[in-house]
């Protein structure tokens, strides 16, 4: 912390303006907010050195907490670093939760601030205004509330602390596992006169790995292996990590299994190693499971191998945000994943005959299993694309690949009955080209922009059900979109109905009162409105699809106007 030639007091030193420093300072390329009464010195600070000429993070204008959360956490995935999220009071603050917990479960880092009053207008200074006292205050503070859902929360009580508060909320955040963390600052600290001391640039965390003996104990164990395997949920979303894990598996020849649990893209759909998304089949026939980046993908977690070692390589394994796992670990690998790939696969050079043997074998049943999938994917296209009546969701997600191939897309998904669908038939193939949202429903569109504000050229597609829709934002994130130039496809895969809802009634009560009588509550969507209508106020590329014949014009049509700037919902009528 060093001294400011700033007078205290005089032209916006307060500590608003210690918050757009300490921002700045950490390397926060934006301030995503949902406006509080509390941000009028952090909004003064900006126009101020708008006005000035001095550098500040880029402020972003949202109306919907969600959408503020939501923009940040796409745009973390991309980015990988902390940005600032400033929410309005507890209220603001427990609106944006569900998102906030998204990032959490998605590892993505940012500093999320939100404020409230210590002195209801009984202390000297400026009156923070009557509606603390009456309705935005919450009993232990707001920090209190977003214990739960962050890695870690408290109060910056002082100015002349508020700088390195935000300093070490951001270092928190972006340290393994990564996430967000809270901060509350009261509006009287924003008020109060701040005498300049600045926060220290942020630096980016350094690399931890397992010891060379580890290393080696786990290439011996891979030297001896007749069918290993490796399971991964979220090995892409460290920097490096897709690239390494290609590198890990083709050196060692193993497949790769990413479950239905995968949150982001760790290996590509249309390599020969990858290994589809059921764990089953090696449940019997693995010698070596190899969890990279993964919790336990056995369900429920205490169902267990019947023979393999198991090998957890995951920088934070425990994941302290999970309640119950099971991993049935017999040896960890706790450094950077991607550093750890990097090892491993050096060591796999001048393997001897043996192990080569065992791999030929090895690389032979890997062949025939994709073989086989790849022909179940030609032919689940194939009679999608024969049926008569209707569009069927494997043509829309097939008719997706193959117009956006050579565009290198990512994808946001939100969907849930269709979410299989989407991977299996969508096939993305690089890093950062899939995200699946995390937490509850609603977050999707927010996420979408986010990573589209990253993204730049590169088109962003978000493949939403006509339910998990209705649960998103609509209009403030149609906003954001058309005033930050944020161009989207939006793709419904719209069946009129909360299909898991009704799985899950069928499946408890195959013979109850529900199948008896076909009163199935809770999962009707038809008397929902034409939903790609909801764009049209601003102007955007609208279409709703029912016929096989008109969705490839559609979507043509809409990934001109998006290419164009546009977002373009497309709501199509699929028949299951």
């Amino acid at each position: 912390m060093t001294d400011s030639p700033n007078t205290p007091g005089v032209d916006g030193t307060d500590g608003g303006d210690a918050v757009v420093s300490a921002f700045n300072a950490v390397g926060a390329d934006y301030l995503f907010c949902s406006s509080g009464s509390e941000w009028a010195p952090v909004w003064e600070s900006l126009a101020r050195r708008h006005r000035d000429g001095e550098p500040a993070p880029t402020y972003l204008d949202l109306t919907h907490e969600t959408v503020a959360v939501g923009m940040a956490t796409g745009y973390g995935l991309i980015t990988r670093r902390p940005q600032g999220v400033l929410l309005h009071a507890a209220p603001g603050l427990l609106q944006g939760s569900m998102a906030i917990h998204g990032a959490l479960l998605a590892g993505v880092p940012m500093v999320v601030a939100s404020s409230e009053s210590s002195t209801y207008g009984d202390g000297p200074g400026p009156d923070p205004g009557g509606q603390w006292y009456r309705n935005l205050s919450i009993v232990g503070g707001p920090h209190g509330v977003a214990q739960p859902f962050t890695k870690w929360a408290t109060e910056a009580a002082s100015v002349h602390t508020l700088p390195t508060m935000i300093a070490r909320a951001a270092e928190l955040s972006w340290r393994a596992p990564a996430g967000p963390a809270y901060l509350n600052i009261p509006l009287e600290i924003l008020l109060e006169d701040w005498d300049g001391r600045e926060a220290k640039p942020l630096v980016a965390p350094g690399s931890t790995h397992s010891s060379p003996q580890e290393a080696d104990t786990v290439a011996r164990m891979l030297r001896e292996a007749e069918n290993p395997v490796i399971v991964t949920e979220t090995a892409g979303r460290e920097a490096g990590g897709f690239e390494a894990l290609v590198a890990f598996a083709e050196a060692w020849n193993i497949p790769v299994v990413e479950p239905d649990s995968a949150v982001c893209g760790n290996f590509p759909r249309d390599h020969p190693l990858h290994a589809g998304s059921d764990i089953g089949p090696w449940m019997d026939e693995a010698d070596l499971i190899l969890l990279v980046n993964c919790r336990v993908p056995f369900y429920p977690p205490s169902r267990r191998p019947s023979k393999a070692t198991v090998v957890v390589i995951d920088e934070v394994p425990q994941r302290p945000h999970v309640v119950y796992q099971v991993l049935f670990a017999d040896r960890y690998l706790e450094g950077n994943v991607t550093h750890t790939l990097h090892q491993l696969a050096k060591r796999a050079r001048d393997l001897d005959g043996a192990y080569e043997a065992a791999a030929t074998l090895r690389r032979a049943a890997q062949e025939k299993r994709y073989a086989a999938e790849q022909a179940a994917i030609a032919g689940a296209e194939a009679k999608a694309e024969q049926q008569a009546e209707g569009i069927d969701p494997v043509l829309l997600a097939a008719t997706l690949r193959e117009l956006l191939d050579g565009t290198d897309p990512v994808v946001v998904d939100e969907t849930i009955t269709h979410s299989r669908v989407v991977k299996r038939h969508l096939r993305t193939s690089g890093p950062d080209s899939y995200f699946y949202v995390q937490g509850g429903l609603g977050q999707g569109m927010a996420v979408a922009l986010g990573a589209k504000l990253a993204a730049g050229d590169r088109p962003v597609v978000f493949t939403v059900g006509d339910g998990a829709l209705t649960y998103n934002p609509v209009i403030p994130s149609y906003d954001a979109s058309q005033a930050y130039g944020l161009p989207l496809l939006v793709v419904v895969f719209n069946n009129r109905v909360y299909k898991s809802m009704n799985l899950n009634h069928r499946r408890f009560y195959p013979e109850g009162a529900a199948a008896d009588t076909g009163e199935w509550l809770g999962t009707d969507l038809h008397r929902l409105p034409r939903l790609a209508a909801f764009a049209e106020p601003f102007g955007m590329h609208t279409e709703t699809v029912d016929t096989p014949d008109a969705l490839v014009p559609a979507l043509e049509r809409a990934l001109k106007a998006v290419a164009e700037g546009t977002t373009a919902v497309v709501d199509i009528l699929v028949t299951r």
